[in-house]
């Protein structure tokens, strides 16, 4: 009987377990998602201030009148 209670403990331990790297799993799927998706928007900025840049002085950032 004491073997059974062990092996049932060390089920339970294991099942918690499994449910664990599940979520977690779950957790860093989400996480590479939404880094790339702010991968892609960081990248889609950077070419909008490129392509801002090179359009001429007047594009450029202007430095305000009090400096």
């Amino acid at each position: 009987m004491p073997d059974n209670a062990r092996l049932e403990t060390l089920e339970i331990k294991f099942a918690h377990l499994e449910q664990a790297v599940q979520e977690l799993s779950d957790v860093l799927f989400r996480q590479q998602r939404l880094l790339d998706a702010l991968e892609a928007r960081h990248a889609g900025l950077l070419e909008r201030l490129e392509g801002a840049a090179g359009q001429g002085p007047e594009s450029q950032f202007e430095i305000p009148p009090h400096y």
